[in-house]
């Protein structure tokens, strides 16, 4: 077995493995406290699971410590998080809703790239449409949004702290991401035509 061929079967272990590790925790929240939006959450995560799984093999792959070790951050955030008894900051009716407004960009993102998805920075192929035409890293956006739900229904300093470190985690791998891209000229194009990175008119 090669070691690229090792390197891409351990990504996959790793990500069955958080999954279970998140699925585990939510599941028991909710049938503690029915409350759905960490069920939310979890089928927002399912989805890297099935992905990452059918993806494409990569042209070029980021093999650099900082690409590592931001992606390791940014997957392992979530399956840290935990549900607790602390008072929301919101309703669980606002709080899903948020959350369901982020899983929905991150499902449209995600199906939109389809084969193209990947964990660690790589050109799997660019893809230009539908979400990608308003920000450059909708799936980002959309985990931002549904994570800052879950720590406004769950407001805990460890809660804040996994996504505080997590997103920014997130945010540096999704310019890293850029960076195995530049060379690629329809990608350059891209970016002329799409310049925000997740947030339209702030960033």
């Amino acid at each position: 077995m090669s070691s690229e061929h090792a390197r891409d079967l351990a990504a996959r272990a790793a990500c069955a493995v958080l999954f279970t590790l998140l699925s585990m925790n939510l599941l028991a929240e909710f049938l503690r406290t029915g409350h759905i939006t960490g069920m939310l959450l979890l089928t927002s995560e399912s989805l890297i699971v099935v992905l990452t799984i059918a993806r494409r093999r990569a042209q070029v792959v980021d093999r650099s410590f900082a690409a590592a070790a931001m992606t390791m951050l940014s997957v392992a955030g979530p399956p840290l998080l935990r549900p607790s008894a602390a008072a929301p900051l919101a309703g669980d009716a606002m709080t899903a809703a948020m959350s369901a407004a982020g899983l929905i960009v991150v499902i449209a993102a995600k199906l939109t790239l389809g084969r193209s998805f990947g964990i660690v920075p790589a050109n799997r192929g660019v893809v230009a449409r539908g979400p990608y035409n308003i920000v450059r890293h909708p799936i980002y956006t959309g985990y931002v949004i549904t994570h800052f739900a879950f720590v406004m229904a769950h407001p805990t300093v460890w809660n804040a702290a996994v996504v505080l470190v997590a997103d920014s985690a997130l945010i540096v791998r999704a310019l890293l991401e850029e960076r195995v891209l530049a060379s690629d000229s329809s990608y350059q194009a891209y970016c002329t035509r799409v310049a925000w990175h997740l947030v339209p008119g702030l960033f």
